[in-house]
């Protein structure tokens, strides 16, 4: 029997001490349950971990999250990288946002000056004996670079997910405090600026505010218009009246335009205890205000269990089918409603009678003449064509009493046939309980304030579905931090 080289024999002699040392970190480092069960037994925690301070405050934080459902990948498959589970990732996310870092490079090298951190998230560890606690943490992160990748890759489902957590945990928190959680919510946009040289003044680009002209730097935003107003110019002589869509020679239209996306939410405000976020959607900046409307109440009416009965929106949503979402006919008006300004793009005031047919300007109901399905607008909907009740079905022979000077014709309106269009017209913006409706419009302006210190307004992005990603996780920690300031009241008042 030929004896083996002595090469030979140390690489098995150091195969098998590799084995020995990872079944033992096994036995040490056993498969790290979900963080919302460690909250749950911290004793069972390594003794390094429960040593750092940073690693405890995060478990606090992140901890009552139900983790252990959350919506993971399929590991199994064949990744050109070391497979890495999204659930650390989302949550290393959370961590570089709380800490107000603005790039990867600054969150992995966090990581690593925190190893108990790196363990609690839950990222795949990397034996090694040099190190006091038993893993390589650089060896365990993988790079900055690919960080980035997931977050551009990762569905946003999965962050809604943990948004929907939030929510419920803040409904069963304030189960026992106030029973109108989520019956009266605010809707409102947030402009994002892309991070592209376009939104750079200082910076020269042809055809800076071209839509046809895509920045480089993101190919998925989009150029809109944050505000537009008309105001008077300085000069003394004023410019000329143009001949194309005249206006005053004394103003100027002033507009401000971006390339980027917009934020849009929906918060309640509960008195004494604070704004929570119920909703959230990013889309282009194209997008008007009106396209977060439905799926925005639609993710609130699920996340909640029932419709909201009173919504606090600006003139931007002064639409029928606002009114419409929150009117209930077995409620009276004034229980549910939405507290919009009236908007004078929508025309005249209008005043009805008890059958919700329109009057005239001689106070005579006009009755319905033909309906036609409206597809000119972005929502598709029924609308009818009221016709003078002189005239239509039939002439009656009487004379107009105001003598319209569309007689003998008789006037015509056209409207749409949702109950939503007749309330527009009828509800009391005088009245007290509309104005205190309208005062729930503050909460968006909070959480937007919130959500701007984070860093929302100008993310160091350059692809849609991240910078959506991160938005969804900007709103998760918002509530997290209000979820804990409840708790912290709640466990005040009962001290007392």
């Amino acid at each position: 029997m030929t004896s083996l080289p002595y090469y030979t024999w140390f690489q098995r002699f150091r195969k098998w001490s590799q084995t020995c040392f990872q079944v033992q970190f096994r036995r040490k480092y056993p498969a790290r349950p979900p963080l919302n069960q460690l909250l749950c037994s911290p004793a069972s925690l390594p003794t390094f971990v429960q040593e750092s301070a940073v690693a405890m405050r995060y478990l606090r934080l992140l901890g009552p999250l139900d983790w252990a459902h959350f919506p993971e990948r399929n590991l199994d498959t064949r990744w050109t990288l070391p497979p890495v589970p999204f659930a650390p990732f989302v949550a290393a996310c959370l961590v570089k946002l709380n800490e107000q870092h603005v790039y990867m490079p600054q969150l992995r090298d966090y990581l690593v000056e925190h190893p108990a951190l790196t363990w609690l998230l839950g990222f795949p560890l990397v034996p090694s004996r040099h190190t006091p606690w038993g893993f390589d943490v650089q060896a365990s992160l993988l790079t900055a670079r690919y960080f980035t990748r997931m977050l551009r890759k990762i569905p946003n489902a999965i962050c809604q997910y943990l948004l929907d957590e939030t929510v419920c945990l803040l409904q069963a928190e304030l189960a026992t405090e106030v029973d109108d959680f989520g019956q009266a919510v605010s809707l409102d946009t947030k402009h994002i600026l892309a991070w592209v040289r376009e939104n750079n003044p200082k910076d020269y680009v042809q055809g800076r505010y071209d839509k046809k002209k895509q920045p480089a730097g993101d190919p998925d935003c989009r150029l809109g218009c944050k505000r537009r107003r008309n105001q008077r110019a300085s000069s003394k002589e004023p410019p000329p009246t143009p001949l194309d869509n005249p206006v005053p020679g004394n103003t100027v239209r002033v507009a401000e335009f971006h390339w980027g996306y917009g934020s849009g939410v929906v918060a309640t405000k509960v008195p004494d205890w604070g704004e929570f976020v119920l909703a959230e959607l990013t889309l282009p900046f194209n997008q008007p205000d009106v396209a977060y409307f439905h799926p925005l109440m639609a993710d609130t009416e699920h996340r909640l269990g029932f419709r909201p009965r009173f919504g606090a929106l600006d003139a931007a949503y002064d639409a029928f089918y606002v009114y419409e979402y929150f009117h209930r006919d077995d409620l009276p008006l004034d229980e549910a409603f939405a507290a919009v300004p009236f908007s004078k793009r929508g025309g005249k005031h209008r005043q009805f009678d008890d059958q919700g047919l329109p009057l005239c300007e001689a106070r005579l109901a006009m009755p319905l003449k033909n309906t036609y399905i409206c597809r000119t607008t972005r929502f598709e909907h029924e609308r009818g064509r009221y016709a003078c009740p002189l005239v239509c079905p039939e002439p009656t022979g009487d004379v107009c009493p105001v003598q319209h000077e569309k007689w003998p014709k008789g006037c015509v309106t056209t409207m749409a046939t949702s109950i939503g269009a007749r309330i527009r017209y009828q509800i009391d913006r005088d009245g007290d309980t509309y104005k205190n409706v309208y005062k729930q419009r503050t909460a968006t302006e909070r959480i937007n304030s919130q959500a701007k210190a984070l860093g929302i307004e100008r993310p160091k992005l350059r692809n849609g579905q991240a910078i959506t990603n991160q938005n969804t996780l900007i709103y998760v920690l918002i509530n997290l931090r209000a979820l804990h300031r409840v708790r912290r009241q709640k466990a005040g008042r009962q001290s007392k």
